[in-house]
């Protein structure tokens, strides 16, 4: 069965670039103005679908109007601790290498108070063996770092160093799921449709 992701649209701290984590902002308006005018592929939108229970999320699965979307704890944006709130760049900055050697723990990074990726995919896995019970094609409104832990998972990155592929946040993250839970070795960017097309 396939599994696709889709990022929320943004809010005032993606365009401020701070680390939301749990923090639980609303879509900026520019953000609600981009989801009004994208819609999923006709192709999936018959998929059963979850969302994150953040705000965020939430109101990115009211504006591209899917239907009958379940509220997944599990799907919650990685704990990014006493992190949150800051901006990355300044952040590495003011730390220095005890940040630099934290990064290079790839999935078993984690933020002061917060949680590692390796964690995120174990909260994850559950959820994932649910749904793959079910044979359904599922859906989910979710967050950059849920993506990113759903793709190593599935691709065995082990989360050191540059992603191995460019990610547009602006798209269906398509991945296969065996009836196990287990992830395949799949993964496809599915383009968003304009609103009236499919």
């Amino acid at each position: 069965m396939r599994l696709v992701l889709l990022r929320h649209g943004m809010t005032a701290w993606n365009l401020e670039k701070r680390i939301q984590g749990r923090i639980d902002q609303p879509l900026c308006d520019a953000g609600r103005q981009q989801l009004r005018a994208l819609t999923v592929p006709a192709d999936y939108l018959g998929d059963r679908w979850y969302c994150s229970p953040l705000r965020r999320a939430v109101e990115s699965a009211e504006l591209m109007a899917l239907r009958d979307v379940h509220v997944e704890p599990a799907l919650i944006e990685m704990d990014w601790g006493d992190w949150e709130g800051e901006v990355l760049k300044p952040l590495r900055k003011r730390i220095g290498e005890p940040m630099r050697t934290n990064e290079r723990r790839g999935l078993d990074f984690r933020p002061p108070g917060g949680e590692s990726p390796r964690q995120v995919q174990a909260r994850l896995q559950p959820w994932l063996r649910r749904i793959a019970k079910t044979g359904e094609n599922t859906g989910a409104v979710v967050h950059k770092g849920i993506i990113r832990c759903i793709y190593a998972l599935a691709c065995h990155w082990d989360m050191c160093g540059e992603t191995p592929v460019d990610f547009a946040w602006d798209a269906l993250h398509q991945f296969e799921l065996d009836p196990d839970g287990t992830l395949l070795n799949s993964y496809n960017a599915i383009p968003l449709a304009s609103k009236g097309t499919d």
